[in-house]
C-alpha cells in the first residue's frame, strides 16, 4: 500500500511539475503623463505571494537581455519585473543614442526616481507579489537606477547593482535607506572613478548601511552581458567568471533577506 500511494504521489507531483512554467505578460504604467511598457514574469506553479524583484535595464532599453534576467529570476520562485524607464519600451543600438537616452532621465533625479517607483508599484499591484519582500537590481544604468530608489527610502529588502555608476547621495538619502545593498565591480572598469567608489563607500558608511562592495580582478564594464565584446567598445567585455560570481552573490543575498 505504502508502494503505491508512494508511486501516486510521484505521479501526482510530476504532473504538477510538467504544468508548471514561467509565464510572462507585458504591463503597462504611467508616471507622469508618460506611458511605459514593462516585462513581468513569474512560475505559475504556486498561487501562493512570493517575494518580488525589480530589474532595470542597462541604457540601451528594456531589450531582450534584461527579459531574461526576469525570466530567470521567476524560474528561482520570485515574481520579477523588467521595468521600463524610457517610456513605450524604447530600445537603441547606438551608444550615442543610448547616452542621449538614459541622459534625459538622469538630468532630472527626481523624474528618474518616480519612473522607478512606478515600477515597484507595479510589481507590487501584481496578485501574487508579496509587498513586504521586495528587492530592486539592475545593471548599468539600471543598477545606479536601482540606488537612487534606494536611496529615495524606497521600502526594500535589497538592491544589487551590476557594473553600475554610483549616484552621489546626500547624508539623509543614505540614511534613508532600509535595505542592504550589494555592488558587483570590475576592478578593471575605468567608466567608474575611484573618486565616485570612494564617496559611495563614506555615504554607506556615513548611512550604516549593510554593505558589500565586491570587486572582481581582471574585469572592465559590462562583465555580465555575453556579447559585450562584439559591441567593439573600449573598456566593456564579457567575462565568465564574474558574471556566474556576482550572480551567485545575489542569489545569497536575496536568500538571507527574504527568509520568513
Amino acid at each position: 500500500m505504502r508502494a503505491i500511494l508512494f508511486s501516486a504521489a510521484v505521479l501526482i507531483g510530476s504532473a504538477t511539475a510538467a504544468n508548471a512554467e514561467v509565464k510572462t505578460k507585458k504591463v503597462e504604467y504611467k508616471f507622469d503623463g508618460v506611458t511605459f511598457i514593462g516585462h513581468l514574469a513569474w512560475d505559475d506553479a504556486s498561487k501562493e505571494k512570493r517575494p518580488g524583484v525589480l530589474v532595470v535595464h542597462e541604457w540601451w532599453g528594456l531589450n531582450d537581455y534584461a527579459k531574461m534576467r526576469a525570466e530567470q529570476l521567476a524560474k528561482m520562485g520570485y515574481v520579477a519585473f523588467a521595468c521600463d524607464m524610457y517610456g513605450d519600451g524604447k530600445t537603441v543600438d547606438h551608444p550615442k543614442d543610448a547616452t542621449a537616452m538614459s541622459g534625459a532621465v538622469r538630468k532630472n533625479v527626481d523624474v528618474w526616481r518616480g519612473r522607478a517607483k512606478e515600477a515597484l508599484k507595479a510589481l507590487t499591484d501584481f496578485e501574487y507579489t508579496d509587498k513586504t519582500r521586495c528587492a530592486a537590481m539592475g545593471y548599468c544604468f539600471g543598477g545606479t537606477t536601482a540606488l537612487q530608489l534606494a536611496g529615495s527610502g524606497a521600502q526594500l529588502k535589497a538592491v544589487v547593482a551590476f557594473h553600475s555608476g554610483l549616484p552621489k547621495l546626500t547624508d539623509d538619502e543614505a540614511k534613508a535607506i532600509t535595505c542592504r545593498v550589494l555592488v558587483c565591480h570590475g576592478a578593471d572598469d575605468k567608466f567608474i572613478s575611484a573618486e565616485s567608489i570612494a564617496a559611495f563607500k563614506k555615504s554607506m558608511s556615513v548611512g550604516h548601511v549593510p554593505f558589500d562592495f565586491q570587486e572582481y580582478p581582471g574585469t572592465v564594464h559590462s562583465f555580465t552581458v555575453e556579447g559585450a565584446d562584439k559591441l567593439m567598445l573600449p573598456g566593456m567585455a564579457y567575462n565568465k567568471d564574474a558574471d556566474e560570481k556576482s550572480w551567485a552573490s545575489m542569489k545569497a543575498t536575496f536568500g538571507e533577506v527574504f527568509k520568513k
